[in-house]
């Protein structure tokens, strides 16, 4: 491994570890609503708050030349060209209602590129972890993605917006898709179902609306398992469809979701 990719992942991984402890250590009972986003029902909590703060501050310690990206709001250009992408809780709707697929997501990108991604789900007590070129792992051990099923086998991940048009229109893409293949779950957090493509526990996940943050480290980890990753065809992943999945399962269901104009809402 290139040192400069081991240092950020070791980075990664502690400030995720760190991070991780608090918001499930440090949950207090009464946990409430803290703010709002993209509408009454999109929620940030304390915990949101605190966790990007834990991070930043370790970052700051630790690189403090590093660009950041944070999802409650921390921003900052740095002049290393490394710049980091932080999901402090993704999932904060399961970890409002004390459910427990959270978790924390940290990406590294050199000049505009990810090369290093974590994602701790402390619930889980799993913490997954790719560097670009050198495959993924979980809890340290090497992870693959599934052996390709027929298409009408595959079990496909997803998750859905908080406004209220585009949640619409993902349902009835959902209610076209749900015949044609085994299966489909929503898990609640992006960066968890792209770490389940990447370990073989979904044969592939699309969302629309994702952030960078929310899909950043994921999108990574699931690639470096051997996962075909994008969004619309020809496109990389971005906040009008990310997608992911296995050989196989990933061109049909990619081409079946630009058919069913999954990308718009």
């Amino acid at each position: 491994m290139d040192p400069a990719d081991q240092e950020l992942l070791t980075v990664a991984l502690e400030a995720a570890r760190r991070a991780g402890e608090l918001l499930r250590d440090g949950r207090p009972a009464d946990l409430g609503v803290a703010a709002t986003k993209t509408s009454p029902i999109d929620v940030v909590t304390e915990m949101d708050l605190a966790a990007e703060k834990l991070i930043t501050g370790f970052l700051a310690e630790h690189r403090p030349e590093d660009g950041v990206l944070g999802e409650e709001g921390s921003s900052a250009p740095g002049t290393s060209g490394v710049r980091w992408v932080i999901d402090p809780i993704d999932g904060t709707v399961n970890y409002l209602y004390g459910l427990p697929s959270w978790s924390v997501s940290i990406a590294a990108e050199r000049d505009g590129r990810t090369v290093v991604g974590v994602v701790a789900a402390p619930m889980r007590q799993e913490t997954y972890h790719a560097v670009r070129g050198g495959g993924a792992r979980c809890n340290g051990q090497p992870v693959r993605v599934r052996p390709t099923p027929p298409f009408e086998q595959a079990l496909i991940g997803t998750g859905f917006a908080y406004l209220t048009q585009r949640r619409a229109t993902q349902a009835e893409v959902v209610r076209t898709l749900l015949p044609r293949v085994r299966d489909i779950r929503r898990g609640g957090s992006a960066a968890i179902d792209l770490c389940d493509v990447a370990c073989g526990r979904l044969d592939a996940y699309y969302e629309r609306g994702l952030n960078p943050w929310d899909y950043a480290a994921g999108e990574l980890i699931a690639r470096e398992a051997g996962a075909l990753t994008g969004g619309r065809p020809g496109t990389p992943a971005d906040g009008e469809l990310t997608v992911a999945g296995v050989p196989g399962v990933f061109e049909p269901l990619q081409g079946l979701l630009e058919e069913l104009g999954a990308w718009h809402d």
